[in-house]
């Protein structure tokens, strides 16, 4: 699995990608986990707004920090499909 968190590197994209990193452990799942902070990759990702959370090249959550339990359900929902023939 493929998480890029997006943003300039403020304390809210900071918060966010703490927040994925432990998800990811919560939920004891291998992911790739880069942190994008350069602005001009923001809109190739298709992001607007930051904080924002990209998972296998989708954007699940922007301009916000997600909740911890929302986080799980997107990393859990998003491994199922990835195990999914």
């Amino acid at each position: 699995m493929e998480i890029k968190v997006v943003g300039p590197g403020c304390a809210r994209c900071k918060e966010t990608e703490k927040r994925v990193f432990n998800a990811c452990a919560e939920l004891n799942l291998a992911a790739d986990i880069t942190h994008i902070t350069e602005i001009n990759q923001f809109a190739a990702l298709g992001v607007m707004f930051t904080p924002a959370v990209v998972i296998n090249g989708q954007v699940v959550v922007q301009g916000r920090i997600p909740e911890p339990k929302e986080l799980n359900n997107l990393l859990a929902l998003h491994s199922a499909n990835e195990k999914t023939p």
